[in-house]
C-alpha cells in the first residue's frame, strides 16, 4: 500500500462545506485505508493500492465531489516530498524584503519554464514567490488576505490549479505524516 497526504483546494470556505469526517468515511468507503486528517481544511493521509499521484488526484477529487455535490481540487504528495519540501522551503532563507508570513502552494503540475520565472519575476510589495518542483512558497510582507498574489492570480500566473497552506500547517502535516 502506498501513502499520500492529499490536500483539497477550496473547501470549507465559500459556502462550500465538507466535513472531514464524512469525508474520512467516504474515502474509506472508496478504497482507501488508514485515513486521517488534520485540522478542518482538507488534509488527509491514506493509504491506497494506487501506485500514482495522478491517480489518487483524480479518485479523491470525483468521489469526494460527488459527495459534496461540486468539483473538487485534490493535489497528493507522497509523504517523503512533503518532508523533502519543507526542507527545502528551510533552505531558503526568508526574503529581507518581505519579512512577513509564509505560504506554500501546491499545485496539480510543476510550473513551467516562462510560467514559472512570470511567477519569480512578480512584484507586488511586500510579496516573493519561489517556485519548488511542483509547489510555490509564498512570502507576504502583507496580511495574506490584503495580497495581490493570491491563489487565483496564481493559477493565472501559472496555468495550473493550486491550494495555499500557512508554512506552520505544512510544517505540521510533515511531521505527522512525513517520512525521509
Amino acid at each position: 500500500m502506498s501513502r499520500f497526504v492529499v490536500l483539497l483546494r477550496a473547501v470549507n470556505v465559500g459556502g462550500r462545506k465538507l466535513r472531514m469526517d464524512e469525508a474520512r468515511e467516504v474515502l474509506q468507503e472508496n478504497g482507501f485505508s488508514a485515513v486521517e486528517s488534520h485540522i478542518q481544511t482538507g488534509n488527509f493521509l491514506v493509504a491506497t493500492p494506487l501506485r500514482s499521484a495522478e491517480k489518487v488526484e483524480q479518485t479523491v477529487g470525483r468521489v469526494l465531489g460527488a459527495h459534496a455535490g461540486y468539483d473538487i481540487v485534490a493535489i497528493a504528495r507522497t509523504p517523503a516530498q512533503l518532508t523533502g519540501l519543507v526542507a527545502a522551503v528551510d533552505a531558503i532563507p526568508p526574503s529581507a524584503a518581505v519579512g512577513g508570513s509564509r505560504y506554500v502552494s501546491f499545485c496539480v503540475r510543476a510550473p513551467t519554464g516562462d510560467y514559472a520565472s512570470a511567477l519569480e519575476d512578480w512584484a507586488a510589495g511586500g510579496e516573493h514567490a519561489t517556485v519548488i518542483g511542483k509547489d510555490v512558497l509564498l512570502e507576504y510582507a502583507v496580511p495574506f488576505n490584503e495580497a495581490k498574489l493570491t491563489g487565483a492570480r496564481l493559477e493565472k500566473v501559472l496555468g495550473v490549479p493550486g491550494t495555499a497552506r500557512n508554512l506552520t500547517v505544512v510544517r505540521a502535516l510533515a511531521q505527522k505524516w512525513g517520512e525521509p
